[in-house]
């Protein structure tokens, strides 16, 4: 069994994550919290204890200072702390140095999101194969397990669509990914996460994977609506997104897409933003002489994301609606899970997105503690048994549910409580 866990970044996911080790801290052992802010770690630790989220009142729980693109700092760290799993839950922009610290150091490596070079938008896809999967090979020698994208979406959407694939479908046609969040923070204008990484997504081509080949349009141009259950009938629009470019390849489905919800009012300051060049990453002068990146200053000036967390309200449904072929006959199913963001709120002190990004990569980290899916190699979660995962997901904080032509009902994993351990 691996022990003691490193928690890079600091935000409002971290603090997700932070939480749910904390309540199992009788798995992981020690637990350690790590990003260039030693501020926000501390606070981070703070809150767990405000709560009493320690599973064992006496485990150890440390805030270190770390700049995580200084790979031979991480790898300090991580030796140090005699940490033998690091989940990155930091800027996209780290996964590549954190996962070298890892496999020089044999630690397990999780993360939630691809990795981002910060000069680049909307690479050639599939976009893993431009950084992640070149050092499947390198983590297969190392024996290292580096368990790629274990967010919601990406992350727990590819487990449903292993799931239909093993158990729903002889043969599948189409998933398409749909991520609606009905909450409401109270605020004139904020992103969910990062402004930088969010605003990135949405800023180049929407490359979605459609009858065995790539798709590109623009974003905003193909949007659709749909009915789903708790939250009703919401307007999503077609996206770029990680879980396109691993399950289209590694499960060899003809068409996948990805599908987030906004509403006008997000589209209408997003437009205004994107067309004065405030969402820019290229520097401009003011008149005064002073280089700026625009995107820059816009994130500065934007609401914290781990700000919103207390006046939050509302539900988010994310699922895989899946259509394809069983025993000879057509058939559709939803897979899908609804959270709600004051109950996050009043559990962990955070927002319902960050809860359902964050929740999921403990659940891996439990099973790579345990040894479920310490695999020593490269994976993403499709590649990974799902049930296990769900199971413990089930347990934990995000159950899964399936709507079909039987009716809406719960998923059970019996054979995977945590409780029954």
């Amino acid at each position: 069994m691996k022990k003691n866990v490193l928690i890079i970044g600091a935000g409002g996911v971290a603090q997700v994550v932070a939480h749910k080790c904390a309540q199992h801290n009788d798995v992981f052992g020690d637990i350690h919290v790590a990003s260039r802010t030693l501020g926000k770690c501390t606070a981070i630790i703070e809150s767990i204890r405000q709560k009493n989220s320690l599973k064992k009142a006496d485990g150890v729980l440390e805030a270190h200072a770390l700049d995580a693109m200084d790979i031979e700092a991480t790898k300090a760290l991580i030796e140090k702390t005699k940490s033998r799993i690091v989940i990155n839950v930091g800027s996209a922009f780290l996964n590549m140095s954190v996962l070298s610290a890892c496999i020089a150091t044999g630690a397990a490596y999780i993360d939630t999101a691809i990795h981002e070079d910060p000069t680049k938008i909307c690479e050639t896809p599939p976009w893993y194969a431009n950084y992640e999967w070149k050092r499947r090979e390198e983590c297969e020698k190392a024996g290292v397990t580096a368990i790629l994208g274990a967010g919601f979406d990406p992350g727990v959407v590819n487990a449903y669509a292993k799931l239909a694939f093993d158990e729903y479908f002889d043969k599948i046609d189409s998933v398409d990914i749909v991520d609606i969040n009905a909450g409401s923070h109270g605020k004139y204008f904020a992103t969910n996460f990062d402004p930088e990484i969010n605003f990135r997504e949405f800023t180049g081509q929407v490359w979605s994977w459609q009858d065995n080949q790539w798709v590109s349009h623009k974003m905003f141009e193909v949007g659709q609506e749909w009915d789903l259950p708790v939250v009703g009938k919401q307007k999503a629009y077609m996206t770029g997104h990680d879980e396109v470019h691993s399950l289209s390849q590694i499960l060899g489905i003809p068409t996948v897409r990805f599908w987030m919800g906004f509403g006008d009012h997000y589209i209408n300051v997003f437009t205004v933003l994107k067309n004065l060049g405030l969402l820019s990453e290229k520097p401009v002068k003011t008149a005064e002489g002073v280089e700026v990146v625009p995107l820059k200053v816009v994130k500065a000036v934007l609401p914290d994301p781990s700000s919103l967390a207390p006046s939050y309200s509302g539900k988010t449904c994310i699922g895989d609606f899946v259509k394809g072929v069983k025993d000879g006959k057509e058939r559709e199913v939803f897979i899908y899970n609804v959270a709600d963001h004051a109950e996050a709120y009043q559990e962990v002190g955070s927002q319902g997105i960050s809860y359902t990004a964050g929740v999921p990569a403990v659940a891996a980290a439990l099973l790579v503690a345990k040894g479920d899916w310490d695999v020593k190699k490269m994976a993403n979660v499709e590649d990974l048994p799902p049930r296990p995962f769900l199971g413990v997901l089930n347990e934990i904080g995000l159950p899964t549910r399936i709507k079909d032509a039987d009716g809406d009902r719960a998923l059970e994993f019996p054979e995977f409580r945590m409780a029954a351990e």
